[in-house]
């Protein structure tokens, strides 16, 4: 078996539970129209059969999803066609350090403002980014809910606070981890009423379990026509992929399933973290949690770890440089970590840092 198939990856956010039976069989009953032929979806006056069916589920006209390659393809479009060179987007100093990668592609400048943090999360502070926007007068505002790698969400009371004081900046909330923590929809219908330059990204990556797909989309706002004509496709879409999406869709117990099972165990890492001194398990809303290590153990457990054949995030970035991420993944994959961190931890806390 090669090294990287034998090795268990808690490091990437991935959903290891895997997609439902029912996008299996997707691939399994494909066709040679689904293959050779494009969509002929638009001839009902609409960009898919996909964007039609979360137009439903969002109650918003169809319009106003725009469907992309994941998430990470409409941040990616979003940004290209609102940040002029030259010109400012905020996002959290504390996230993915892809927000600031795009930016610079398109000579854009980022500002980052800071999240706070408390004794067990991390929060945003809404006086800070409405000030930021004030001095700054950014093209774009981003916010990750909930934050990779922070696990903290935006309260919707707050996002609605910011919009009013962001001006006409585009402004777009990442949600590539909604689900882990709830699947109520109402709150993007609302917001996207109200605010026309609201962006908000979804992705089938995470709670669907399909990353390997690429399949994602956006809610937007209505004055955003700019970017829906940039992110259409006069062909279609990837018909497979937008089968397998819906199947997701069609399967909504295994999901909510998996989201329990995924609430259970971040709760078992919680409790387990809390019996050592030096360690701090962040609160979470996603499939991941933030936890940090005494700095002598940094090096001491990776080399545990990958000799035990798993692998989780260690941070090599200032912010973090004493924290790691790890991915919650199935019930038999947290059981085998946690077994193997107590006794790697119980070592050190009789006898010091293990050889």
């Amino acid at each position: 078996m090669d090294l990287m198939e034998s090795v268990l990856s808690l490091d990437r956010n991935e959903n290891l539970y895997g997609p439902a039976t029912k996008c299996f069989e997707v691939l399994k009953n494909a066709d040679t129209q689904d293959l050779s032929v494009y969509s002929r979806d638009f001839t009902r006056g609409v960009k898919s059969a996909l964007s039609e069916r979360l137009a439903a589920e969002f109650k918003i006209p169809e319009q106003q999803i725009l469907l992309s390659e994941g998430s990470e393809d409409m941040l990616k479009q979003a940004v290209h066609c609102y940040l002029p060179p030259g010109e400012k987007m905020l996002c959290p100093a504390q996230s993915w350090w892809y927000y600031q990668k795009v930016a610079e592609e398109v000579s854009g400048v980022t500002v980052n403002y800071s999240l706070s943090e408390a004794r067990d999360t991390f929060s945003y502070d809404a006086d800070e980014i409405i000030k930021l926007c004030q001095q700054h007068s950014p093209r774009i505002l981003l916010i990750a809910s909930p934050n990779n790698p922070t696990g903290n969400s935006m309260p919707d009371s707050m996002l609605a606070e910011i919009m009013k004081s962001s001006g006409d900046c585009v402004v777009i909330v990442d949600e590539a981890y909604w689900g882990f923590d709830g699947v109520n929809n109402d709150h993007v219908a609302s917001l996207v009423v109200k605010h026309d330059h609201l962006l908000v990204l979804r992705t089938f990556s995470k709670y669907y379990a399909l990353a390997g797909v690429r399949i994602g989309f956006a809610v937007s706002g209505k004055k955003l026509d700019r970017l829906a004509k940039f992110a259409s496709r006069y062909l279609g879409y990837n018909r497979i992929s937008e089968q397998l999406a819906l199947a997701a869709l069609d399967s909504p117990g295994y999901y909510l399933q998996i989201s329990e099972n995924i609430r259970v165990d971040r709760q078992k890492y919680v409790d387990f973290f809390s019996q050592f001194v030096g360690f701090q398990c962040y609160r979470s809303d996603a499939n991941f949690l933030l936890v940090r290590i005494p700095a002598e153990l940094k090096l001491p457990l990776q080399g545990y770890l990958r000799q035990n054949g798993i692998a989780i995030k260690f941070f090599s970035d200032a912010e973090f440089a004493n924290h790691v991420r790890i991915t919650v993944g199935t019930v038999n994959q947290n059981r085998r970590l946690l077994k193997l961190l107590d006794v790697f931890l119980r070592v050190w806390k009789d006898h010091g840092v293990p050889s």
